[in-house]
């Protein structure tokens, strides 16, 4: 308010705070939700020594992520002297704050599938495993990808170009790299971040596309061949 938004009304904050509210309220219940049930569990022995140190795990990594929340949100309000940008918070931290989420999401779902569902014995063929060696790169690829999104968001690098496949009027925008050292640009150019993102994207929906066709291939049990059409299901969609 004092630094941008002389304008702003109660009810136009109260919104906003609302929304930061509810998101740590909800990070709490989604904390309990998991850390309750794990700890009665162990209490009942029901927990092999394997299991035990996958809860320990996620439940560190439930607690770092709401610790990362906070390390996020205190950059946006710390004072910048001699400073007029637009208070926003640390796109480092902010990438730090979604990787991390991905990370837990996924550890979860994965710990609970294989809880779930049996796994599947297939025979270790070469292209068995080229497909397996390929899901695990587009996954990076697709992390990836993710992570440079909330560069994205915390620069408003969303704000910079707004037609595509094109920048403007060029394929490749004149200020891409008008940061210097050229490493800078990578992370704090509001253009190169929408550029890589760009890019980034690109190449996860083409690899996710890769691998679809690939899988067609190879005789997958009905769950795999499932996964992987979903897959590109949702790449599209994204």
């Amino acid at each position: 308010f004092n630094s941008l938004n002389h304008d702003m009304t109660l009810t136009e904050f109260k919104f906003i705070w609302y929304m930061e509210y509810s998101h740590r309220m909800w990070g709490r219940v989604v904390g309990l939700t998991y850390i309750l049930p794990a700890a009665y569990f162990w209490r009942k022995g029901w927990l092999s020594r394997p299991m035990k140190g996958c809860v320990l795990a996620l439940c560190g990594l439930v607690c770092f992520q709401g610790l990362l929340g906070w390390y996020m949100v205190k950059s946006g309000l710390e004072e910048k002297p001699d400073s007029y940008d637009i208070p926003r918070v640390s796109q480092y931290r902010l990438a730090a704050h979604l990787g991390s989420a991905l990370v837990l999401y996924s550890a979860s779902l994965w710990t609970g599938l294989s809880l779930l569902l049996p796994q599947h014995k297939l025979p270790e063929t070469h292209q068995l495993l080229r497909l397996r060696q390929f899901a695990h790169g587009t996954t990076a690829l697709i992390f990836l990808t993710a992570l440079s999104g909330a560069f994205v968001a915390g620069l408003d690098a969303g704000l910079v170009y707004n037609s595509f496949p094109k920048m403007g009027e060029r394929w490749i925008p004149d200020d891409l790299l008008a940061f210097s050292p050229v490493l800078r640009n990578i992370f704090e150019n509001p253009t190169t971040v929408q550029f890589d993102h760009r890019i980034l994207g690109i190449a996860s929906v083409t690899a996710v596309t890769a691998l679809y066709l690939f899988s067609r291939k190879i005789p997958l049990p009905r769950r795999t061949r499932m996964a992987v059409t979903s897959l590109l299901a949702v790449a599209c969609m994204q």
